[in-house]
């Protein structure tokens, strides 16, 4: 397992498709997974520190978890399967719950989970970004910076 950190959430034109965009903590690759725009905003949310009136999905499983005492530990993308990300969440004394990577993902950065990869999966899906493309990813970076979780809304 390769450990990943969230770039950040984007959409894709022209289909308006949201991508979450992870990279390997040690190593050059990145994972996109595109998402749906629930997950989007849950994320982007998170990233942001925008805390809604009322808890979303991914705030609640955190506070069930959190009521329960069994910490959800880590998220591991475990399989790619005909286009199809699978994940886990491995949950206090080592529990695996299978899971929709973004979903996982979303309930990661809310309780500071780390995030992992399977080998096999960087292998098939994971991309390199070029020396000369590292100012996109810099662009795409800054996009980020001034992207809304409002801006997901309407997808």
């Amino acid at each position: 397992m390769k450990e990943l950190n969230v770039v950040g959430v984007r959409v894709e034109l022209p289909n308006n498709q949201p991508i979450v965009l992870l990279k390997e903590t040690e190593g050059e690759r990145y994972l996109p997974i595109w998402i749906g725009p629930v997950e989007a905003t849950a994320i982007a949310f998170e990233q942001q520190g925008v805390r809604p009136a009322r808890p979303l999905t991914h705030d609640l499983l955190r506070d069930v978890l959190n009521a329960l005492e069994s910490p959800l530990r880590k998220v591991e993308i475990v399989e790619l399967r005909e286009n199809v990300f699978y994940a886990d969440l491995i949950i206090g004394d080592g529990l695996r719950v299978s899971s929709r990577p973004s979903d996982a993902i979303a309930l990661a950065l809310r309780v500071g989970a780390g995030i992992s990869c399977a080998e096999a999966v960087l292998d098939e899906a994971g991309i390199v970004i070029p020396d000369e493309q590292e100012d996109e990813v810099e662009k795409f970076r800054e996009f980020l910076d001034t992207i809304s979780p409002d801006d997901f809304a309407g997808s």
